[in-house]
């Protein structure tokens, strides 16, 4: 992998990876070859490691202030009686977290913008209201996170569509948990539906995401894919194809995984009408899958044991008053007035 930063000087012409989705002829230089190639790639300290732990530091604060008994000092509080309401994935949907300054914080944070910007040629964002993940480890409080092998994109919607991302704000090492994918399949994910047409799907609730049966990890496997543990330090800005099989692992060694998903795309791709949902949910603090064309918003309800958790919240606890680049990035200021 290339060890890129953000900040570097880029020799080549701009163009949009977009104008490259076969990974041939490498020519850009940096990051953006790895992503070409490889349907994923690290960039190395996106955000400086004092400033992504200073994130971490508040997202256990974020949880210690629910005050139901979790302390970030006794590993034995990790429960989820104990903690707001986290899927055995490490997922934390609800809360308004999604609105919280520490996640809009990273969300703004330059050298992440910049990295999709450059993946793009493109300054007119906007960003998903996506999920936060607090991953601990040895969790037998919860099911256990089984491998779920996916890509995020609708078969019958072919080429390089999205782009997905995550800052990771802890040291992630090979026991550490977190991303794991297939290097090199989103070149092949057009010969893959082509052969796998006739078997039925899983079911999902959107489709723009394809889960990959027994048969699916065997095509993989019959033509050379192999599945990678991806791993990162504190401000390292980890970006994927949507076409690239990927799923996460829950850590097992004794570092948390804490990370913010962070994705952006070209608000060319968004109708007035997708900007109209996303300035909605915007305004009631909710949360969005990783598009950030909004197609679908969540919900502030958590449920716990089929009922709603009381510790509900509709608003952050820390909220955060936009800048001029990211609140731009939330969609608003490109909503034309209407005539």
């Amino acid at each position: 992998m290339s060890t890129t930063t953000v900040t570097e000087t880029i020799a080549a012409p701009a163009q949009s990876l977009r104008m490259r989705v076969d990974g041939t002829d490498p020519k850009f230089g940096d990051f953006r070859d790895d992503l070409a190639r490889d349907g994923y790639a690290v960039v190395k300290g996106a955000i400086p490691r004092d400033r992504a732990l200073k994130y971490a530091d508040d997202m256990y604060s974020w949880l210690e202030g629910f005050k139901l008994g979790y302390d970030r000092k006794d590993p034995q509080s990790v429960h989820k009686d104990k903690l707001p309401v986290i899927n055995e994935k490490g997922m934390c949907l609800q809360y308004a977290v999604a609105h919280e300054k520490f996640t809009w914080d990273v969300r703004s944070e330059p050298g992440v913008v910049e990295a999709f910007e450059k993946v793009y040629d493109d300054k007119d964002l906007i960003v998903s209201f996506d999920a936060v993940n607090f991953g601990f480890p040895n969790r037998t409080d919860l099911p256990a996170n089984k491998p779920w092998p996916h890509q995020d994109q609708d078969p019958s919607k072919p080429g390089f569509r999205c782009l997905q991302g995550l800052v990771n704000l802890l040291p992630n090492g090979p026991n550490d948990g977190g991303l794991i994918v297939c290097p090199g399949a989103h070149l092949l994910s057009e010969e893959f539906h082509r052969d796998m047409a006739d078997e039925e799907r899983i079911p999902a609730w959107t489709p723009e995401w394809y889960g990959y049966t027994e048969r699916g990890m065997k095509w993989l496997e019959d033509h050379g894919c192999k599945w990678k543990k991806v791993c990162a330090e504190p401000g390292d800005l980890l970006i994927w194809d949507s076409r690239t099989p990927h799923y996460n692992l829950s850590p097992k060694g004794e570092t948390p995984r804490f990370c913010i998903y962070t994705c952006y795309m070209p608000v060319a791709d968004a109708t007035q009408e997708d900007l109209q949902r996303k300035k909605e949910a915007f305004e009631k603090r909710l949360g969005t899958t990783h598009w950030p064309n909004a197609k679908h918003t969540g919900s502030n309800i958590a449920k716990r044991d089929g009922q709603e958790c009381t510790s509900n919240r509709f608003e952050p606890v820390n909220g955060v008053d936009l800048g001029e680049r990211a609140f731009k990035l939330t969609g608003i200021p490109y909503i034309k007035a209407q005539a």
